[in-house]
């Protein structure tokens, strides 16, 4: 299983990876939004984690391009510090499948990717 991970926090990002990697998934790690879309069109991940504030594309911008224009039926948990209603809901209305509020437990969000990858 591939997951691509969009954060422009390299610290966050590599901590992700790690725990990832060690569970057993092939990571694509992107620093910010443009990379990341370039990367799900090559790539196919089977699940994107993608942070709603980075340079070049946000993270509302990766799931309107993926379940909007391309139509991808890939699972997105977006990541976000904000914890603003109105950004969540507007993830939810693009198509997101889960929302995380930073700082989270590593060990939550290998349960909620399972639970994604699973359905």
């Amino acid at each position: 299983m591939k997951i691509l991970i969009a954060e422009d926090d390299e610290m966050m990002l590599k901590t992700m990876e790690f725990k990832l990697m060690r569970e057993g998934y092939e990571v694509v790690a992107c620093l910010d939004g443009n990379d990341a879309l370039d990367k799900i069109v090559s790539e196919n991940p089977d699940l994107i984690l993608s942070d709603i504030e980075m340079p070049f594309a946000s993270g509302l911008d990766i799931v309107n391009k993926v379940k909007v224009e391309l139509k991808l039926n890939i699972p997105i948990i977006i990541l976000s510090s904000l914890g603003l209603e109105k950004t969540v809901l507007k993830a939810f209305e693009l198509g997101a499948d889960d929302f995380i509020t930073k700082p989270f437990s590593p060990n939550e969000l290998i349960m909620r990717i399972k639970r994604l990858l699973l359905k």
